[in-house]
């Protein structure tokens, strides 16, 4: 066998396991994503074995048309340089495939969730009057004035009443 045939059988090696690898930790490790994504365990179940087929689909379809190499291999270091080309390729295109499934699982749950939520708060339609510590109290008999020191004034800080609040929009 040449050079060519042995870097063939070599990419298809390591193309092939690492898409089972990749596969097998996805559906483990994916599935308490999808469970929280679906929030229905059968339904988590049923799209992990979906996204794994195509996922299998994808890659090795990938790995088996990006197998060719028109030009000869006249040496081993060709051979090397060209096999690091399509393993790393075929790593670029898994690592593709699982940000965008991550990427449209995440807008999935996000939108659902939006879904469930309850209707969103309203805006306020007016304000309560602020309640002071210290009321002011009504001058007594022989009790000094307004703005001179004693009972009948508010602490320092203490002005006039908060304005009243705006009239509440007609009812719908």
């Amino acid at each position: 066998m040449d050079i060519k045939v042995w870097m063939y059988l070599v990419y298809l090696t390591i193309s092939i396991g690492l898409t089972v690898w990749v596969a097998r930790a996805l559906t483990r490790n994916g599935m308490v994503f999808l469970d929280e994504v679906f929030a229905d365990e059968r339904l988590a179940r049923a799209v992990n074995n979906l996204l794994v087929v195509g996922f299998y689909l994808l890659n090795l379809g990938y790995v088996t048309v990006a197998m060719r190499h028109s030009e000869p291999v006249g040496s081993t270091s060709v051979a090397m340089e060209e096999l690091s080309l399509k393993v790393g390729l075929v790593l670029l295109v898994l690592g593709a495939l699982h940000f965008f499934n991550v990427f449209a699982l995440g807008r999935y749950r996000r939108n659902r969730l939006r879904q469930l939520a309850t209707h969103p708060p309203l805006a306020p339609v007016g304000r309560l009057p602020v309640q002071h510590a210290y009321p002011q109290m009504p001058p007594g008999p022989g009790a000094p004035g307004p703005g001179a020191p004693g009972q009948g004034t508010r602490p320092a800080g203490q002005g006039q009443a908060d304005p009243p609040a705006p009239a509440a929009p007609p009812a719908r």
